[in-house]
Parts: structure tokens; C-alpha cells; sequence
């Protein structure tokens, strides 16, 4: 068995215009200072790494895991969730995921996801170079507007969406194949892989390449109210990230799992920072320990009511506390019996 590495932590969340918060250096020694051994790397902000760069030039790559090293912290994966989402986006939602990509494809949903497909060619690159074997993104949608069947689904749309979906990211999973790297998509509400039988859809339309893999995210099943256990049970050979992070539903008379349209704040289903919301995380770090999970325990820190800094404090030590060192013998071998073939056929009484 395998014990988890950990803590480490998603820097999506902190990253800002002030100090500590502004610098990949800065950032890294206040998370080393707060008990924390890993980072994993938004790749579309700047102030953390040029990818371009990184996908050229094994020198930067090694200057940028210097300086995370330098602070006692290992790169844990690098993310591409907002280049990812941009591969597939269906046109209601063009306006809104432009943000996400640069002015010069604003407008331009074929140039956008061009520019998308790309970038994550580079992420492939740039995780070979920084010697990382499992990267996080987002599968993005072209479905999502139909999740509630009404009016009805025409026959045959949701084969075409994930054929679609699988044509789009064949070629990104071959890029990753050849760089020896994992993509673990984040299996999200939003996203056409959005549960466990969604992965099987698109595992499937991608003729089960083995690169096609996923981020474990157990809020997002909270929210769904999706049985996160035994989601790894069925599951746990294809996870490879696992993202803590904790959440609570909360039903009403007057709201359940849509929300109403309120904010995160109001909503019955909504995040929580560690140990403030309903997520069994006992039971997940047994299970993980169990089925040899490879990687890494990775914080994210989302949360409508605390601190983001108190939030990142307490992670460290909460996943700090779960983390099962794994034992390398029985509790009952102090009983055993040395025995070889003719004794246990002794004991079964054939001899």
C-alpha cells in the first residue's frame, strides 16, 4: 500500500496583487510556513509561470522548481481548468468563458478553441519538462444546457456531443501519451463529465485511451448528492488527482440541489473549508489508502464565509491529520504460522 503525499495545495485561489501573494516565491514560502509540502500550479497566471516557456525550455523548468524547492515544496501537477473549459463551449455560454481567453480571440469561439487546444499542448511539454506525470483540466461542455431533459433530448444527441468531445480532445490525449503524463479531468457540474457514468461516455468516445483519466472532487458529488464513496470504489483506477475540499447541502421547502439561482452564500449546496461541512473525509483517506491511490492530496480552498488565509491554515493541518501512514505488515502476524503446501493441505484435511 501507498501512503498519500500531502498536504499540498491549489494556488488558483490565492494568487493576488499583494505580497506574499503576487510572486510564485512569495506564495510558496507562506504555504511552506503554514505546514504545507506541495503546490499544484494554476498555468494561465503569470505570476506563477510563463508555459510557453516551460513547454521550450527545460532550463526555465528547472528554475521555476528551484524556486518552489527552495521554499521545502514540490510541484505537485499543473492545471490548465480555464484552457481546458475552452476546448468545447457551447454558444449560449461564448460571452461568459471569453474571459477566459485572450482579447485577440474574444468573439471568435474557433479561434478561442484553437488557442485552447494549444495551450494545453503546451501543458503536455511543460509537465514533461518538470518531471510531472498527471495534469488537471476541464473536459468544458457542449451538452450542459441539456442536463434537465425538457424538451425532450433528440435521439442520438448525446452520442454526438461526447463523439464531438472525444474528437476535440483525442489529439490533446495523444500529446499528453507522448510526454508520459495522465490527464485527470475535474469531474465538475458545468462539465459534460460531470459523474461517473459521463466519464464512461466519454472514456468510451475516446476508444478508453489511456491517458483519460480524473481529479477527484468529493464538494462537487455533495452537491449532486452523489455517493462520493462508492464513487471510488467503481473508480479508483482512473483517479490520479484528488482535490479536499468540503461541502454541505442543506435542503429547504424552498430550494434544493438547483439553488434557485442564489448566491454561493444562500444556496443549500454550497463549499466549505475543511472540517466545516458534511464531506466523510475519514472514510475517503481510508479508501484511498486502500486502493493504492498514487498522488497527491491537494487543498482547494473554496468557501462563502471563511477566510481564504484561515482556510489554507487549517487545510494543512486537517489533511496533515487524515493522511494514513500505511502500514508494511498484518496486525495478526505475531499469530502466523510458517506453513508450506503439505501443511495447509493438512489443515483443509486432504492429507
Amino acid at each position: 500500500m501507498k501512503t498519500i503525499k500531502g498536504p499540498a495545495i491549489f494556488l488558483a485561489q490565492f494568487m493576488g496583487d499583494k505580497a506574499p501573494f503576487d510572486t510564485l516565491e512569495g506564495v510558496c514560502k507562506w504555504m511552506a510556513s503554514i505546514g504545507y509540502r506541495g503546490v499544484q500550479i494554476p498555468s494561465w497566471d503569470a505570476r506563477c509561470i510563463d508555459l510557453g516557456r516551460a513547454a521550450e525550455s527545460r532550463t526555465y523548468c528547472d528554475e521555476i522548481k528551484g524556486i518552489v524547492e527552495a521554499c521545502g515544496l514540490k510541484i505537485t501537477e499543473l492545471s490548465t481548468h480555464l484552457q481546458g473549459q475552452l476546448v468545447a463551449v457551447h454558444p449560449a455560454y461564448d460571452a461568459p468563458f471569453d474571459g477566459f481567453a485572450p482579447e485577440s480571440t474574444r468573439g471568435n469561439p474557433r479561434k478561442r478553441s484553437e488557442w485552447a487546444v494549444d495551450q494545453l499542448r503546451l501543458a503536455a511539454r511543460a509537465s514533461e519538462n518538470l518531471g510531472l506525470n498527471a495534469h488537471a483540466t476541464f473536459s468544458g461542455a457542449l451538452l450542459w444546457h441539456t442536463f434537465y431533459p425538457w424538451p425532450q433530448r433528440p435521439a442520438g444527441l448525446v452520442e454526438e456531443g461526447f463523439a464531438e468531445l472525444a474528437r476535440r480532445w483525442t489529439p490533446i490525449l495523444d500529446a499528453f501519451d507522448a510526454a508520459g503524463v495522465d490527464v485527470c479531468y475535474e469531474i465538475h457540474p458545468g462539465e459534460d463529465l460531470h459523474d461517473g457514468v459521463t466519464f464512461e461516455r466519454f472514456l468510451e468516445a475516446t476508444g478508453r485511451h489511456r491517458r483519460c483519466n480524473m481529479l477527484y472532487d468529493p464538494s462537487h458529488f455533495v452537491l449532486q448528492q452523489l455517493d462520493y464513496l462508492q464513487y471510488i470504489d467503481f473508480y479508483h483506477e482512473f483517479i490520479r488527482i484528488f482535490h479536499v475540499k468540503d461541502a454541505e447541502f442543506r435542503p429547504s421547502g424552498r430550494s434544493g440541489v438547483y439553488g434557485g439561482y442564489q448566491s454561493w452564500i444562500d444556496r443549500p449546496g454550497r463549499f466549505r473549508s475543511l472540517g466545516d461541512g458534511q464531506v466523510d473525509f475519514k472514510a475517503i483517506f481510508s479508501k484511498f489508502a486502500q486502493y493504492d491511490y498514487p498522488g497527491w492530496a491537494v487543498v482547494e480552498w473554496e468557501c462563502a464565509l471563511k477566510h481564504p488565509e484561515d482556510g489554507a491554515r487549517e487545510g494543512a493541518s486537517f489533511v496533515r491529520d487524515h493522511i494514513i501512514r500505511v502500514t508494511e505488515r498484518a496486525f495478526d502476524d505475531f499469530a502466523g504460522l510458517g506453513s508450506d503446501r503439505d501443511f495447509n493441505r493438512k489443515v483443509l484435511g486432504l492429507a
